[in-house]
């Protein structure tokens, strides 16, 4: 048995018919579509992460005289 009680062949056949229906080219064109879409969303909360990490940290104030730790 294959997935969900589905075997190997019966896949193939559902593959065949769903290549007969839309064809190559139009198979091709929605993967390639389906991809862009991918990394668009990948892409975005990406950015929405980096803008939420730069949002929470506070900032030093920049005219904080910096401190000196060496030993004398």
């Amino acid at each position: 048995m294959g997935i969900g009680g589905i075997s190997i062949w019966q896949l193939l056949i559902i593959l065949a018919i769903v290549i007969m229906l839309f064809g190559t080219k139009r198979l091709r064109t929605l993967g390639s579509d389906l991809g862009s879409a991918v990394k668009g969303f990948r892409k975005s909360m990406q950015d929405d992460g980096a803008a939420d990490d730069a949002g929470s940290k506070p900032e030093e104030p920049k005219d904080a005289p910096a401190s000196d730790n060496r030993d004398k």
